[in-house]
């Protein structure tokens, strides 16, 4: 136990309860999605909620059955009320930051741009925090601002409920003309609903680039082995909203197999059960990729004699669609030439009059 993170968990609720209702087809709030996702995340030892409970009789008693403390913000209708409950809110989540030393993840529950100061604070005390709120009520200040931030509706346990598509009233149809003996009317039969279209799953093939780049910049700035607890990390430092639930894939763990499959990785045994060590492959074509920038130098030049880095990368593409210098354990495309001139591939020298590198081939 002593090595699970202590975490404080703070709801903005009428923030909550008003952007699932407003954004979620009308559902009701429920704490126990967030508490689930909580839990695989450490020990929840402070649940509190803001709100002027008079409008949340119903969430009241779940709240109370989740071992929620509600704090009551009997306030005026309108903004008055809100902000006295966000202040009220803040004041406290710093409290128990210099109080408890012990607690050290702090949950904020909103989509509230107001916050952000309080996030900002919060990790100058050396806390980590989460963000939880409905996407669609969720400033787009808030997300960055935090260590990680969860979108609510996309939780385990959240199911929205499908958009329904408005249908007009039925006209009322024309008394039909008799027809001929022998002879059927066809039956116009009524359109069929469209189905809703599901959300388009997000590109793996962007996760794969942005991965390699990730672990390539680990291996280059760190001397020890990069491991996938260090990995995920890295990525929800780059953007807080990442999930890999949202690409498919159960765990973590799983979209590295997927990757190591794709030759994208390569995973090996790391220090801890259950967290291996990542790397990039050492592919065997990178001789075939400094090769193909040495053509692809050579076929341009021509008369020019040599040819600007800007827009090189886009030509060896054209090649080879599937060039990617991230595969090859190489950060920038800058880093691959320069490792390629290194090797004698080619030539690599900045011009002034260019404001550019300029890349030539070698005499023979």
């Amino acid at each position: 136990m002593d090595h699970e993170d202590r975490i404080a968990l703070f709801l903005d609720y009428e923030n909550l309860a008003l952007g699932a209702r407003e954004h979620l087809g009308g559902m009701a709030f429920d704490l126990r999605p967030i508490a689930d996702a909580l839990a695989e995340r450490g020990r929840v030892v402070v649940r509190r909620a803001y709100a002027d409970w008079s409008f949340f009789d119903e969430d009241r008693r779940m709240l109370t059955r989740s071992h929620v403390e509600l704090i009551e913000m009997p306030q005026r209708m309108g903004a008055s009320r809100k902000n006295a409950a966000d202040i009220k809110m803040a004041v406290d989540a710093v409290e128990l930051a210099f109080e408890r030393a012990y607690v050290s993840t702090f949950v904020i529950c909103t989509g509230d741009s107001d916050f952000t100061p309080l996030v900002h604070k919060l990790r100058e005390l050396n806390k980590r925090v989460i963000g939880v709120g409905v996407e669609k009520s969720t400033s787009a200040l808030l997300p960055p601002a935090c260590d990680e931030f969860l979108y609510y509706d996309r939780l385990e346990g959240v199911d929205v409920p499908p958009a329904r598509a408005r249908r007009g009233r039925p006209a009322r149809l024309p008394s039909p003309e008799p027809q001929p003996a022998g002879q059927v009317e066809p039956v116009e039969q009524e359109p069929e609903a469209q189905p809703v279209e599901a959300e388009p799953a997000r590109d793996v093939d962007t996760l794969s680039v942005l991965v390699a780049q990730t672990v390539a910049g680990l291996q280059g700035s760190s001397s020890g082995e990069v491991t996938a607890s260090t990995l995920k990390r890295t990525l929800l430092r780059k953007d807080p909203t990442f999930s890999e639930s949202d690409y498919g894939f159960r765990t973590f763990g799983e979209l590295l197999r997927h990757l190591a499959e794709r030759t994208v990785i390569e995973l090996a045994e790391g220090p801890a059960k259950g967290d291996p060590e990542v790397s990039l492959p050492e592919h065997g074509d990178r001789e075939v990729a400094f090769g193909l920038l040495r053509s692809v130098v050579g076929d341009l030049a021509g008369g020019e004699g040599a040819v600007a880095l800007s827009g090189l990368k886009n030509q060896l593409r054209r090649a080879r669609p599937d060039f990617s210098e991230k595969k090859l354990g190489y950060r920038s495309f800058l880093q691959f030439c320069k490792a390629a001139a290194t090797s004698g591939i080619v030539d690599l020298r900045w011009s002034a009059d260019a404001d550019d590198y300029l890349l030539t081939t070698p005499a023979s």
